[in-house]
């Protein structure tokens, strides 16, 4: 009788030894396969496609900025890049500083008729080869201010060159992509994720999302990918403080007497501060954008969406993710207070 108990401990231990080596041997070949994944994963994205020199790309919006930057870079890289430049000038500094492979034409995606012409020329150009990436990268800011401030006809340029402009090109040069089962890549912005200031600016590209998600569904049959790219706030010609400023000041000397005692004098003069100082916080790197348009152009395996910028990958896009009411507490925290808002 006095040696069960210490039967019964001798068996709970053999019970319990073999159950924590299983436990330990399990999270073993657990953290074992998530390397192998991780690894696998990591391998995956840099497998390239071949035979870059045989292939056509046509870029929009090449006068400056990404545009500009992405031709140079693909051009290097031994791509026979098309820029579509809004300029005469834009289009001469361009072609000066690539190589004879690079060809220029003159583009306003808004003018339906000068679409058409250009995607005959792509046409004649590419042959039976057809056109491996259209990158959309054509845009404009048009006027940041608030809402009441504004007419239809200050939403109607951002939406006329980000949303139908892009449209327009893809509608036109998508046969050509179709016959290379090539690439499509639409750049959007965080402000196609979060609305950031009032105008046109952010529904067009909140439209251009959607646009890129039923077009990437659609294409799935015929080979074709479509990524859309995200880039946070870049030090371009797009985003120049100084003009967007200019742009808010100009509305303003126009509002009613009403409006401007709602929002007062003080409010106009600390916003266009504001305005003035994100020069501060933008991404000075355009590369980081580039880089995210070259893998969806040259990877195996392309991703459908590219975050660009450190704000984008840890403020806007996270906080795009966020409820409603704490994505609404975070920017109004940035919001000029108002003079007299119950003046109405």
């Amino acid at each position: 009788m006095d040696g069960e108990p210490g039967r019964h401990l001798l068996l709970l231990f053999k019970k319990e030894v073999p159950l924590s080596y299983n436990r330990k041997k399990m999270l073993f070949w657990l953290l074992a396969l998530l390397i192998l994944c991780g690894f696998l994963w990591n391998y995956k994205r840099q497998l390239k496609i071949a035979n870059i020199t045989d292939k056509y790309i046509f870029i929009t919006g090449c006068d400056t900025g990404f545009g500009n930057l992405a031709a140079r870079t693909f051009d290097k890289k031994g791509f026979h890049v098309i820029a579509a430049c809004l300029t005469e000038s834009g289009s001469t500094a361009l072609k000066a500083e690539t190589s004879e492979r690079l060809h220029t034409v003159l583009l306003d995606v808004t003018d339906p008729e000068n679409v058409k012409r250009a995607a005959q020329w792509v046409k004649n150009q590419v042959g039976e080869k057809g056109l491996w990436g259209l990158i959309n990268n054509a845009g404009i800011l048009g006027v940041l201010a608030p809402n009441d401030w504004l007419t239809v006809e200050d939403y109607r340029e951002p939406v006329e060159v980000n949303l139908f402009g892009l449209i327009s090109v893809t509608l036109n040069m998508l046969p050509l992509v179709k016959k290379a089962r090539g690439r499509i890549i639409n750049v959007s912005s965080i402000g196609g994720r979060l609305a950031f200031g009032g105008g046109g600016y952010s529904p067009s590209k909140y439209a251009v999302e959607g646009f890129n998600d039923s077009l990437r569904r659609d294409m799935k049959a015929f080979g074709v990918h479509v990524a859309c790219i995200e880039p946070g706030l870049f030090k371009t010609n797009l985003s120049d403080p100084e003009k967007a400023a200019e742009k808010k000041l100009a509305i303003w000397k126009h509002l009613s007497p009403d409006i401007k005692q709602q929002y007062g004098e003080s409010y106009i003069k600390k916003s266009l501060e504001q305005l003035k100082g994100t020069a501060s916080f933008v991404n000075m790197d355009l590369s980081l954008v580039v880089e995210c348009m070259d893998h969806a152009l040259t990877s195996l395996f392309p991703k459908t969406r590219y975050a660009a910028g450190k704000d984008a990958k840890t403020f806007w896009i996270p906080l795009s993710h966020m409820p409603a009411v704490l994505q609404d507490f975070l920017l109004l925290k940035q919001k000029v207070e108002l003079a007299n808002p119950k003046a109405v």
